[in-house]
């Protein structure tokens, strides 16, 4: 198969393509390599993957159309489309909701016009738990009412996934929506608590929390979420389908699983909590597990057991990523 996989330098997006590699299957990754966060974990990811035999890399933007038709002009051709290029976070969306809307909707809409001018049938698309707001009974079902979101991040991946849907039924692209819970794992986001959490842990730093920490997340191992893409890729119906951990965590407790694994102990700064953060979230994958027979095998202790040994071995960058 050769697939087209958006945001191949970011988190979730280089996880993918090492596994479709993996297997066999010819990628062709796509990034803009923005500075929304540290570039340096972006090349950091990306230095794993151009080695690799069967990858070849485009350094574009979604919503950039005519950079998204040359891609797959050039290319002569996908069997499918995995769009993970995301522009990511729920509070900074809060005070730059644009360039969210021109990622996440308009990218979104880019690469499925360029998958009907180009005969692509199968498309993936990466939501989020957020589009369940604060309004749904835990846990999360897929069908589940929605309503009451909280940020325009939260809006924008609702968007895209109702453009999946009409272009599904207009055009025929059979498109599959993924919504993840809270991923974490070795080179993962700094804008999120998990890396947060650990590079202030090993260098002595307070340990700064919105709230008082009891607020629950689905922390999800991406290793999971990989599988659980791959998954989707190959049996997917519509969805949408939510992968998750289906064990929910206490802000504090993961914490004290992260004090352990970088063995210091943590000061605690409290911060007024966000208004744009749900209390908790939850993911009910019976549908992930009956369709897709995919359920998660990395529990949240070994996940950050995992992340705390490869911050270890890159500390000496890894400690100056900004994640203030």
């Amino acid at each position: 198969m050769k697939v087209l996989v958006t945001g191949a330098a970011g988190f979730i997006g280089s996880a993918v393509c090492h596994r479709l590699l993996d297997r066999g299957d010819t990628v062709v990754g796509l990034d803009n390599l923005n500075d929304a966060y540290d570039v340096r974990l972006k090349e950091w990811r990306l230095a794993r993957l151009l080695g690799r035999p069967g990858f070849a890399f485009e350094k574009a933007d979604v919503a950039d159309v005519d950079a998204v038709n040359r891609v797959f002009a050039s290319a002569g051709g996908f069997d499918a489309v995995v769009n993970l290029a995301a522009r990511a976070g729920i509070r900074p969306s809060v005070e730059i909701p644009r360039v969210y809307y021109e990622t996440n909707v308009l990218g979104t809409l880019a690469l499925l016009d360029a998958c009907r001018a180009h005969g692509v049938g199968r498309f993936v698309l990466a939501s989020s738990s957020s589009v369940y707001g604060d309004s749904t009974r835990i846990p999360f079902r897929e069908d589940a009412p929605l309503g009451n979101l909280l940020s325009p991040y939260a809006a924008s991946k609702l968007a895209a996934e109702e453009v999946c849907r009409v272009y599904g039924r207009l055009h025929g692209i059979r498109s599959t929506v993924l919504r993840y819970f809270t991923v974490f794992g070795p080179a993962g986001r700094p804008d999120m608590s998990p890396f947060r959490f650990t590079q202030w842990a090993f260098e002595g730093r307070p340990i700064r929390i919105y709230g008082d920490g009891t607020q629950t997340r689905d922390f999800t191992f991406v290793d999971d979420i990989a599988d659980g893409t791959l998954a989707a890729l190959d049996r997917g119906g519509e969805g949408p389908y939510n992968l998750g951990n289906d064990h929910p965590v206490k802000l504090l407790d993961f914490l004290g699983l992260v004090a352990k694994a970088a063995g210091r102990e943590v000061k605690v700064e409290h911060l007024p909590p966000s208004p744009a953060d749900v209390p908790a979230t939850w993911a009910d994958i019976s549908r992930a597990r009956g369709e897709l027979g995919w359920g998660p095998r990395v529990s949240c202790e070994e996940g950050v057991a995992r992340l705390a040994e490869w911050y270890r071995g890159e500390r000496v960058w890894a400690a100056g990523i900004a994640t203030a």
